[in-house]
């Protein structure tokens, strides 16, 4: 008779309750895990400012190390040295967090105010080509706006340079610069580099370099987010008519980024 018995089979709930034990394991551990450090800075990120507002709240000293991580961030092809040799010094910056107000386009004459004497932006030294005052960032479309944004500087005997690639050939700057007193440039680093590499653009009455860092596009990027815009920034403010100068007393060079 036992081959007719019907056998009742225990349900698999202990199996059920394992696997969502396991979910419920992972959820936690999810939600556990440190964020990275691009997801930190996401709270910072204004898309309708189009600014990333970090860059306004650290110092000379986190500034440094910002530009340090970044740059190994995109230097892996590198060698340690020359990666070193890319390195700003915290010194060499200058601090620019009394600054409060948001750091877009329409602010720029009011952070370069609070840093340089105004009458000074005005004027021109009396050498073609030799500003005093460099604006870099990382694209020509957005070198353009800034141009426009510190358009009430330029007088007759003061241009704002525009040094950038978009639809502005090398050759038309250099007879720019060859033509022109500036007071003000603005431009990215590898047409900056190029032009005074070509004796175009002289850095003998430089006083200072404003870095266009809050900036950001809308897919939140700015110029220290990419490969193709930091390694090239990082050259520029490291090359040794700069570095010899940073720290020098008598005629220091002046670092700011905005």
């Amino acid at each position: 008779m036992s081959e007719g018995k019907v056998v009742k089979r225990r349900p698999a709930a202990p199996k059920a309750k394992s696997k969502k034990r396991r979910q419920d394991d992972e959820s936690g551990s999810r939600k556990r895990r440190k964020p990275t450090a691009y997801e930190e800075d996401e709270e910072y990120l204004d898309l309708d400012a189009g600014v990333n507002k970090k860059i306004s709240l650290v110092d000379n000293l986190l500034l440094a190390d910002h530009l340090a991580k970044k740059i190994r961030r995109f230097g892996t092809d590198l060698s340690p040295v020359e990666l070193s040799q890319l390195d700003i010094s915290p010194s060499y910056i200058t601090d620019t967090t009394s600054f409060q107000e948001i750091r877009t386009l329409d602010n720029l004459p009011n952070f370069l105010e609070k840093f340089i004497d105004p009458k000074k932006l005005g004027e021109a030294p009396k050498q073609n080509g030799s500003p005093h005052t460099l604006i870099v960032t990382g694209a020509g479309l957005r070198a353009a706006d800034l141009v426009r944004s510190i358009r009430k500087y330029q007088t007759k005997t003061n241009a704002i340079a525009k040094l950038f690639a978009k639809h502005i050939k090398v050759e038309e700057s250099v007879q720019f610069l060859e033509k022109h007193r500036t007071g003000i440039a603005v431009g990215t680093p590898v047409r900056l580099s190029d032009l005074v590499d070509k004796s175009a653009l002289k850095l003998d009455k430089l006083e200072r370099l404003v870095v266009d860092a809050s900036h950001i596009d809308q897919k939140k990027r700015g110029v220290m987010d990419m490969k193709e815009t930091m390694l090239p920034l990082a050259r520029w403010l490291a090359r040794h008519e700069f570095k010899e100068r940073y720290a020098d007393p008598e005629k220091s060079l002046q670092l700011l980024f905005y």
